[in-house]
């Protein structure tokens, strides 16, 4: 789409759009127009545009408006795309890639059912199994091949819940995968196997000064903060986060047997305070009393739709939710059981929520003329719609991970995290609108630019600056070590 020369545009001397990115793209002093596009921008004071161009300066969004006109500026023709902010995943356990589609049918535990779906399981096989057995090469390699992946559907930020962390080489090994990645990111320091190298949480101190010493750079780090670690360990976690600025996420999961922890979390009783800088994920199975005291200390929520339906944490609680005046983000948690792209998010999040509102409308009525199809009652809740949900895939997440300052909208002053979606491909055309589009119809197929802090990571469909053959090759070399060490056979058709 981009190449290089004078070109008459508009009467400007820009470049002539082509068959190449944008030179030095993303750094300082390059700028160019992605021009002609349907601008979707996520913010009410930019608005949205059937046609307009967007100019990026460097890192940075400078302007959002049809026919801008910039004198020596590159072009992206971006004529039949749908420009959008880059999708922010808030829960991705990036470590667990080379167990992909081994919990295609898993539980989150052994049921004791002597059922298909309870063994393997998430806690014993993966977790007290696989993870067990991670070298840092294996951490490595496996996060930086899941970021990648991520990166070509669009996302072009995630909070990496990275619970690998046996020892400080393992914890180096994360997040350089995350800085070689190219993608904002926000680094989980969660704990590890609680073996003896292990200097979880404490090495967040060292963590900070080596690689976080800057504001300024696509990597941030928050603290895993889980109560079910016991209260020693995730009070002084806390302490840390708080001191150091942290976030602090943890998970919430009833069926896990974590609701009394969190009761006492409610009323006061855990010995630490939720606050707004908390993000919890999956928060099922929790009280009334729970819900209550989060949602008046602004904390934020993340759910995981697909997984939480499949692997029986319990029903996504977006109708408490709704109920309290509160919005999820949205994240993909396990690669184990469920694929980690924008659009399964979204569409799982939507259908699910419109299935269960729409039998609730329907059970009003009798089924019986004139009453097969009545009118909601006072409280039902509202049906989401293709701009909620696109909404918790950019936006909430940006706001959830204290990033919304920098992505999250397309908006002038704030960083180039953009995505071009392909909407004159054979399963979009003829578009009829933008956000129906894209939650209803696209998948990764149509994901075909993504620019991430004003550089482009990925041009007409393949990703830039990536050996994908080779490191695919290593990721394998990984998964046939780990399935070994674990003292699983590896076959393509008993784990499903």
């Amino acid at each position: 789409m981009f190449a290089a020369g004078p070109a008459a545009a508009d009467g400007d001397a820009e470049g002539r759009a082509g068959d190449r990115p944008p030179k030095d793209s993303g750094r300082r002093g390059c700028r160019y127009v992605i021009r002609g596009g349907a601008v979707m921008s996520m913010d009410p004071n930019v608005g949205n545009f059937a046609a307009a161009d967007v100019l990026v300066e460097g890192s940075k969004i400078v302007d959002i408006r049809p026919r801008i006109r910039a004198a020596g500026a590159g072009v992206i023709d971006a004529r039949g795309r749908i420009v959008l902010p880059g999708f922010v995943d808030t829960h991705h356990h990036l470590f667990e890639t080379a167990e992909r589609a081994f919990l295609a049918n898993g539980l989150l535990l052994d049921d004791h059912s002597g059922s298909p779906s309870a063994s393997p399981n998430y806690g014993e096989h993966v977790l007290r199994g696989f993870a067990r057995n991670y070298r840092p090469a294996d951490v490595y390699i496996n996060s930086l091949f899941a970021g990648l992946s991520q990166l070509d559907t669009g996302v072009t930020t995630v909070l990496d819940v990275s619970q690998i962390h046996h020892s400080p080489e393992h914890t180096d090994a994360a997040v350089q995968a995350l800085v070689d990645t190219g993608r904002r990111s926000a680094f989980g320091f969660f704990e590890g196997d609680g073996r003896a190298a292990a200097r979880y949480p404490q090495d967040a101190y060292r963590l900070r000064d080596r690689w976080f010493s800057s504001d300024d750079q696509l990597v941030s780090m928050v603290m895993g903060g889980e109560l079910h670690l016991g209260r020693q360990v995730y009070t002084r976690a806390w302490a840390i986060a708080r001191e150091l600025g942290l976030r602090i996420a943890a998970h919430s999961v009833g069926s896990w047997g974590m609701r009394p922890v969190f009761d006492d979390l409610a009323q006061g009783a855990a010995g630490v305070e939720v606050g707004p800088d908390n993000l919890f994920i999956h928060m099922t199975g929790m009280s009334d009393r729970t819900w209550r005291r989060l949602r008046d200390a602004g904390a934020q929520v993340s759910l995981a739709f697909p997984i939480e339906m499949t692997m029986r944490h319990g029903t996504p609680p977006i109708l408490k939710m709704q109920q309290l005046g509160m919005e999820p983000s949205l994240s993909s948690d396990v690669e184990t059981t469920m694929a980690a792209d924008p659009f399964t998010q979204m569409r799982s999040a939507m259908t699910m929520q419109r299935m269960t509102v729409n039998q609730m409308v329907l059970d009003q009525g009798d089924l019986v003329p004139p009453n097969n199809w009545p009118t909601p009652a006072p409280g039902t809740p509202e049906l989401l719609t293709v701009r909620d949900v696109l909404r918790y895939a950019t936006v909430n997440g940006a706001k959830h991970l204290g990033l919304d300052g920098k992505t999250g909208t397309l908006t002038p002053g704030k960083e180039a995290d953009i995505v071009l979606l392909d909407a004159t491909a054979l399963n979009v055309a003829p578009l009829n609108s933008v956000p129906g589009a894209v939650v209803s119809l696209m998948d990764r197929t149509n994901v075909e630019t993504v620019i991430v802090a004003g550089e482009v990571r990925k041009w007409k469909g393949q990703l830039l600056g990536a050996d994908l053959p080779r490191l695919r090759r290593e990721l394998e070399t990984s998964r046939d070590y780990l399935f070994a060490a674990t003292g699983l056979t590896q076959d393509l058709f008993a784990w499903s």
